[in-house]
């Protein structure tokens, strides 16, 4: 069915809390499994049970639904990343345990799914992909760029420019690893090559940004 834009209950009429949940669900779930063009309001209202009316009610069209289901997923993704890192904490243990906490996060069944859905839909929206990265890689960035500040306040690292390090950083930890793994071309790492992995990014952006 077609997914035109239905009109809007009245601006007095209050919005459902739950409701307005189960339909950000629905809309993961279904995007995620059979990408955007693959996923219609109908659907997504028959899987959150509630009518399409009132899909529409929260989210004005697919796209603005699309958009929060993203942001959404990649909210959830993302608060684990750098919990628990104090400021005092060794530069090389810090390193390790971002680089497998992001690992973790990048080859997760989600990730990959997301990742590949965007892709299919390279160039049908730049506003979406603006989305998607501001809402992930970008957040991803800051918070390492922070990381490194201050440890090469502390004296721990020499940077010029830490924002460019920090994509360094993930770029050296996705690697070959990532990319075979989103093509189904390679299982994901066991703990033990994934341990060695990062280690290995590790001692590298060490050389590379460790004081002289």
């Amino acid at each position: 069915m077609s997914n035109a834009k239905i009109p809007a209950p009245g601006p007095g009429r209050p919005k459902d809390p739950a409701k307005r949940a189960a339909v950000l669900q629905a809309a993961q779930q279904l995007f995620l499994r059979n990408g955007y063009e693959g996923t219609s309001m109908d659907a997504i209202a028959a899987e959150a049970g509630v009518s399409k009316l009132t899909v529409y009610n929260h989210f004005r069209d697919k796209e603005t639904l699309y958009a929060a289901a993203i942001r959404l997923v990649c909210e959830a993704q993302l608060p684990d990343l750098y919990s628990g890192i104090a400021p005092q904490c060794d530069i090389r243990q810090t390193l390790e345990r971002i680089g497998l906490s992001f690992c973790a996060l990048v080859n997760s069944p989600e990730s990959l799914a997301l990742h590949r859905l965007l892709v299919g839909m390279a160039g049908q929206d730049a506003k979406l992909a603006q989305l998607f990265y501001e809402a992930g890689p970008q957040r991803v960035c800051e918070g390492m760029n922070l990381i490194l500040e201050q440890a090469c306040a502390r004296g721990e690292l020499c940077i010029d420019q830490p924002m460019d390090a920090a994509r360094h950083f993930f770029t050296l930890l996705k690697g070959d690893p990532h990319f075979r793994l989103l093509i189904g071309f390679a299982p994901a790492m066991d703990e033990g090559q994934l341990q060695e992995h990062v280690k290995g990014v590790v001692d590298l952006f060490l050389r590379l940004y460790g004081p002289t």
